[in-house]
């Protein structure tokens, strides 16, 4: 099974990354851009097919490693299967 988990800062932690990335981007004459946040996305494959297991492996892989809890969010998303190859 696939998944993506995406992990983002929470709302009102400061983003200097995201600071850097508009700046670098207003630079570049992107003057539209008013905002920059900066995350991460882990695409994942695990083995099993019942998809709230899955969910709750993911969530806890989420909480002890892959967000900081304290200053990040993270959502979780099952993939759709696709269909099989050949």
């Amino acid at each position: 099974m696939k998944a993506r988990v995406t992990v983002t800062l929470k709302p009102g932690v400061l983003d200097p990354q995201g600071q850097a990335i508009g700046g670098a981007l207003h630079s570049l004459g992107f003057a539209g851009v008013t905002s920059v946040r900066q995350g991460k996305i882990f695409d994942i494959e695990l083995a099993g097919k019942d998809a709230e297991a899955v969910r709750g492996e993911l969530d806890r892989m989420s909480q002890q490693l892959l967000a900081n809890t304290v200053i990040e969010n993270y959502s979780i998303e099952v993939l759709p299967e696709g269909p099989p190859p050949g």
